[in-house]
């Protein structure tokens, strides 16, 4: 566990800034017909021009060639990983963006899903799901609770809808590194694992599909759908532990907060429908 410094921690929401602003100027184009590698140039542009740097671009994982987007844009069943594509968006699609940026040597991690135009119930559904239970873990961001708290409490609201959280990815610690320790699951039992102490930066990042299911890897080494064609979501924020509550630094209003209520934070901060 690597604790930041609050000046540290200033650093990053500075990036995070950057990050989240990238992302909105990307959404704003979301819409049927567009595809994944527009979206993309979108997205780039806007980090390089306030002087960030992609995250993802280029990064390097053993025995895959190095990604070739500053997004991952994850479509319908594929769960993460996307690499940005010629294919046009289509109505009743829906769209997984995952972006990071580095600025002034700290990073910062954000995701969404959206709705291309009008999509089925089980898929709005899905989404909101999948966005509550980010807050539900937010929500246990609190100094002397432990990683298992934010873990189980995400959890709890997936399978309380009969979803499957993905056991293969999880969110992670970030800093002046991308992925730090500790690795932060989306299932598991409250009270265990590491206390949360002030300095703690955690990338909160859950994945859930329709139903339970295996994943593959696609030939380019990246893209990670189900096996059975189910759809998939993901929701994301960095978020810093602090002795005021949360931070939640790739939202628009960063200051901490205490005593959380979940389902008003969801309200406040979740899931809005975006592309028509």
């Amino acid at each position: 566990m690597i604790l930041k410094r609050p000046s540290e921690i200033d650093a990053m929401a500075e990036a995070a800034v950057i990050n989240r602003e990238a992302l909105e100027s990307m959404e704003k184009a979301i819409a049927p017909g567009i595809t994944t590698l527009e979206l993309n140039a979108i997205a780039e542009e806007a980090i390089v021009s306030r002087g960030g740097r992609p995250a993802f671009k280029g990064y390097k994982r053993s025995g895959t060639p190095p990604f070739p987007g500053t997004l991952c844009t994850s479509v319908n069943d594929v769960i993460v990983h996307g690499v940005p594509d010629k294919r046009p968006l289509e109505k009743g699609d829906i769209l997984s963006v995952d972006i990071g940026t580095f600025y002034k040597g700290y990073a910062a991690d954000m995701a969404k899903t959206y709705a291309i135009g009008e999509i089925s119930e089980q898929a709005t559904k899905l989404l909101s799901v999948t966005d509550r239970s980010l807050y539900a873990g937010i929500a246990q961001c609190q100094v002397g609770n432990r990683l298992g708290d934010i873990s189980a409490a995400i959890q709890a609201v997936i399978e309380a809808e009969d979803f499957w959280v993905v056991r293969e990815f999880v969110g992670h610690g970030i800093g002046v590194s991308f992925h730090e320790k500790p690795d932060l699951p989306n299932y598991g039992d409250a009270g265990r694992g590491a206390k949360l102490r002030p300095g703690l930066v955690l990338a909160i990042e859950p994945m859930v599909t329709e139903a339970e299911c295996e994943i593959r890897i696609l030939a380019d080494g990246w893209t990670a759908p189900t096996s059975d064609g189910s759809l998939a979501a993901h929701y994301e924020h960095t978020v810093a532990i602090t002795n005021d509550g949360p931070r939640i630094l790739t939202a628009a209003n960063q200051e901490p907060r205490k005593n959380l209520d979940p389902t008003v934070l969801h309200q406040e901060l979740g899931y809005r429908k975006v592309a028509q």
